[in-house]
């Protein structure tokens, strides 16, 4: 079978790790599977191409948060795509993310619906039933056709100009006629979200994410070095953060500085800040690296895992630190809970009657309670372990797929 994966990245980030990784075992398994990604460093493996062109997706984003508009400022790009796409005639093609400004969505589904090739496509966010959000948080205007959103200025990011409404009908028109065989989402809440919006007739199903749990995201043994690296006490309680621009105020690194405020016996370290430094006594910000040796070992270091996004779908973050054998704490966003169910995890939601900075302390109060509970609960790290390899292997991940790739 030949297949086409699909992505704005590939081997970095969340969705680029997952679609190399199933790149790999799809070869290896004697089928012949190729990647095409829209943006970052060219990689020079066969079968690899990067078809985005870097200058054009920088005046994509510039455009788009000029006129409101998105996915159709990359002709180049496309044209690149589309070609790799007659040249090498896939049986399939499984998509994964198109926004990030390096393709052209509805020039590009066009062409796929004009040979109807078969696709898979991941959702690893709202992006495709929003007018143009991947998260679209407690608004539901997509449900209506979009126009006045309340987040015009997050990403996908328009300075002034509204163009949701039409975004959105684009987005239809676009994906009817499409031969879409399967939409995937990792987390039941996506699932469960997707149905509701006007992709609810489709084959919509669930398979978690994979990871690297035998080379890469293993236990490692405690490591004195990289606390005395960071002047980290070797005996302090720790406690990590891991998320790409992690003070960016979806992701929450805010309120995890907030947070090590109200514990100041316990250190915290969150990994993808602009710039390493010591942010206080016990709050220590490291720049976001491509380095995944350099996270296991500080999800192996870890006490525990903390994950304050205000929005995810099902972060590979705390899958990973499950792997590491490291149990998780966070808010009860989205799909978040979904990746490490009790014992692994403890989450909370605070729903009070009160204004925006009281329900903030309460929600640092929680989480200060449910560190208590999760450390209290004793799991050994093996005890953690098993059950992320058990559920998240990539292995795992992949015969899920393989199986709808069969079908």
């Amino acid at each position: 079978m030949k297949i086409l994966l699909l992505d704005v990245n590939c081997k970095y980030s969340s969705t680029g790790k997952i679609v190399y990784d199933l790149y790999r075992r799809l070869n290896a398994d004697g089928h012949e599977a190729r990647i095409a990604y829209g943006r970052g460093d060219v990689i020079d493996e066969p079968r690899i191409y990067k078809f985005g062109v870097d200058w054009e997706t920088k005046k994509h984003a510039l455009l788009a948060r000029i006129t409101g508009k998105n996915g159709c400022y990359s002709p180049k790009s496309t044209a690149n795509l589309i070609q790799y796409i007659k040249d090498f005639q896939p049986d399939l093609i499984h998509i994964h993310e198109l926004h990030a400004y390096f393709v052209n969505i509805t020039e590009l589904l066009k062409f796929l619906k004009e040979q109807q090739i078969p696709v898979v496509w991941t959702f690893h966010c709202e992006y495709m039933y929003t007018g143009k959000c991947g998260f679209a948080y407690e608004c539901q205007g997509y449900k209506s056709g979009c126009g006045n959103c309340p987040y015009l200025r997050q990403y996908v990011s328009s300075l002034a100009i509204d163009k949701t409404a039409q975004l959105l009908a684009e987005k239809k028109a676009a994906m009817d006629g499409l031969n879409l065989k399967a939409i995937v989402t990792p987390s039941k809440w996506l699932a469960d979200k997707t149905k509701e919006t006007y992709l609810y007739g489709n084959n919509i199903q669930v398979i978690h994410n994979g990871i690297d749990t035998d080379g890469i995201f293993y236990p490692r043994p405690k490591d004195d070095a990289i606390r005395s690296q960071f002047g980290i006490p070797a005996d302090a309680r720790l406690i990590l953060a891991v998320a790409p621009n992690i003070m960016d105020v979806r992701k929450g690194g805010q309120m995890v500085v907030d947070l090590a405020e109200t514990m100041p016996d316990t250190q915290f370290v969150l990994v993808g800040a602009d710039e390493t430094k010591r942010h206080s006594a016990n709050v220590q910000l490291i720049a976001r690296t491509k380095d995944q040796d350099e996270l296991a070992r500080w999800y192996s270091e870890a006490d525990l895992f903390i994950i304050c996004s205000k929005a995810e779908n099902f972060p590979t973050t705390c899958i990973e630190a499950l792997c590491c054998g490291t149990p998780v704490v966070g808010l009860d966003e989205c799909g978040t809970k979904e990746t490490a169910p009790e014992p692994y995890g403890t989450f909370v939601r605070v729903d009070i009657a009160g204004d925006a900075d009281v329900k903030y302390a309460a929600t640092l109060e929680a989480l200060q309670k449910a560190i208590s509970t999760q450390l209290g609960r004793g799991l050994t790290a093996e005890e953690i372990r098993n059950y992320a390899v058990a559920n998240y292997d990539n292995a795992v991940m992949y015969r899920n797929y393989l199986e709808i790739y069969n079908k």
